[in-house]
C-alpha cells in the first residue's frame, strides 16, 4: 500500500473512531437531561425525600436523607413554583474538582420562578457502576 494510501485509510478510520466518541457523548448528554428533567420534576413537586431516594451515591453518602430534604426545601420552596425553565447548556466531561474521574453532564437551566425570575440552575449528573444517570449535585444562581 503506497503512502497517501495509508494517510486516507488512516484519516477515515480517525474519522470513525471521532464519529463515534462524538455518538457516544451525545447519548450520555440525551441520558443525563432526561435523568435531570425527571429529578426536577420531583423537586418541583415538592418531593424532597424522593430527590435523595434517586440521586447518586456520592449525594447519598454526604448528607443523610432528612438533612437533605430540609436543606433543598429551604433553597426551593421560597422560591415558589417554576414559571419557565430553558436549557442553556450540558458539556460532558470526565473530571470535576474534588469530585472522582468519570462520566459527568454539566448541565444547565435558565429558569424563572414565581418568586424569583432569574435563575440559574445547575446539575450534574453522572454515570453510576450500573450505567443508570444520576443528579450528584445540584446548584441554584
Amino acid at each position: 500500500m503506497h503512502l497517501p494510501r495509508r494517510l486516507a485509510l488512516a484519516s477515515g478510520i480517525m474519522f470513525a473512531a471521532g464519529a463515534a466518541f462524538a455518538q457516544d457523548h451525545q447519548e450520555a448528554q440525551a441520558q443525563a437531561k432526561l435523568a435531570a428533567t425527571q429529578w426536577l420534576a420531583l423537586a418541583d413537586a415538592g418531593q424532597f425525600g424522593d430527590t435523595w431516594d434517586q440521586a447518586a451515591a456520592p449525594i447519598q453518602a454526604l448528607i443523610s436523607k432528612p438533612k437533605w430534604v430540609s436543606v433543598l426545601q429551604a433553597v426551593r420552596t421560597p422560591l415558589g413554583s417554576v414559571q419557565t425553565r430553558q436549557l442553556k447548556s450540558a458539556d460532558f466531561t470526565k473530571t470535576l474538582p474534588g469530585a472522582p474521574d468519570g462520566a459527568y453532564v454539566v448541565i444547565r437551566f435558565e429558569t424563572q420562578f414565581a418568586n424569583k425570575a432569574s435563575a440559574v440552575e445547575t446539575l450534574t449528573p453522572m454515570k453510576g457502576e450500573d450505567g443508570a444517570w444520576r443528579v450528584s449535585g445540584y446548584f441554584i444562581k
